[in-house]
């Protein structure tokens, strides 16, 4: 497997609150900064999101593509691609959210690959902004509500 880029931080909110966020893609371009639209394409038995249709523009990396949801109770939430775009050939990635005092640990882990050549370097750095801005976005967002 590729490697993968994976930061953390503590927002103050219970993780409901926090899941509430991740769980609403169209509000997704007004906090992760990348993402310039969220389509939820269809929605499991639980009335969860399954299929979301992403538009993103991250520098180096722009494009459009269908991740496909796994949730895991109210603590974990994973993606992989399940149509790939022209630029984006492969995004797996998850939110791993944790009890912390009064808060929420979340950690977001982002693997990446592309159908056109690009330095591993180049793309380690895309994939720390696309997790970093993702992290600040969402703090920023539940603290906010």
């Amino acid at each position: 497997m590729p490697d993968r880029t994976t930061s953390s931080t503590t927002i103050g909110a219970g993780r409901a609150d926090v899941m509430a966020v991740i769980e609403d893609f169209p509000s997704y371009p007004d906090w992760a900064g990348q993402v310039k639209s969220a389509e939820v394409l269809s929605t499991g038995a639980d009335g969860k999101p399954q299929n979301v249709r992403f538009v993103l523009d991250a520098g180096p990396i722009s494009d459009s593509y269908t991740l496909g949801y796994t949730w895991q109770g109210d603590d974990v939430v994973s993606w992989q691609v399940v149509e790939p775009g022209k630029m984006v050939s492969d995004l797996r990635g998850s939110y791993r959210l944790a009890d912390a005092g009064s808060g929420t640990d979340v950690t977001y882990e982002l693997t990446v690959d592309l159908s056109v050549p690009m330095i591993g370097l180049i793309k380690r750095k895309a994939e720390k902004v696309i997790v970093d801005t993702a992290l600040k976005g969402l703090k920023k967002r539940v603290e906010g509500r």
